[in-house]
């Protein structure tokens, strides 16, 4: 068999109409060793991606929240169906509503959106979104550009192994790890061209202590 009919074969398997595919081993590590502080973990990844880490208690957040739009001067946000208004007690944003859908243009034009996410990478400093109600469709997430993320410490895990689990690989997923940034052929950084500029991430430590792994 020449490397043209390995290649071929391989794609009819995954096609469907070739032999039943074969079990692939994956020996990789899936838990995370116990007694790391993953929270503490987690804050300092997505920092080191030049977002801006706050930390606070679940009765302090509203505030926390307040406090991070106002240092920002966001006034309209973007706020997505199901997020629990609460969070909002504390501010005096103009909250606008995603139903019926914004425009790209509409969505550009505000200061920023606010929302939940589905879990929380410590080792990586990523925060994974699912499009459900307390996050809103991808453009919602992409467009603006400032995003504050409500992260709650019992959603961060240590690794992605970890974290595939607890995510639906049929829903749209974006993967956020710090703002969005790329670089030329010069390595010069530039943040904002595929998502936001600015990213806040606020963790949410239930009981005021930092999770860690059993």
């Amino acid at each position: 068999m020449n490397a043209r009919d390995d290649i071929l074969g391989r794609i009819d398997v995954a096609l469907g109409d070739g032999p039943p595919t074969v079990d692939v081993p994956r020996a990789y590590e899936t838990t995370t060793p116990a007694g790391l502080d993953l929270v503490g973990l987690f804050a300092e990844r997505v920092a080191d991606y030049r977002a801006t880490v706050h930390r606070c208690t679940p009765a302090a957040l509203a505030a926390r929240i307040g406090e991070a739009l106002a240092t920002r001067g966001a006034r309209r946000i973007a706020v997505p169906a199901g997020l629990d208004r609460g969070w909002l007690a504390r501010t005096a944003v103009d909250e606008v509503s995603d139903n019926p859908p914004l425009s790209h243009t509409e969505l550009d034009g505000l200061d920023g959106v606010i929302t939940a996410c589905a879990v929380a990478i410590a080792e990586t400093g990523t925060v994974v979104l699912d499009a459900a109600l307390d996050q809103g469709r991808r453009a919602l997430s992409l467009l603006p550009d400032y995003h504050l993320c409500v992260v709650r410490s019992e959603q961060i895990v240590g690794g992605v192994p970890e974290a595939l689990p607890r995510l639906d690989p049929r829903r749209p997923l974006t993967w956020i790890s710090g703002p969005s940034a790329t670089s030329d052929i010069e390595l010069e950084r530039v943040e904002g061209v595929h998502g936001p500029r600015t990213l806040d991430v606020v963790i949410v430590e239930h009981g005021g202590h930092a999770r860690k792994t059993e």
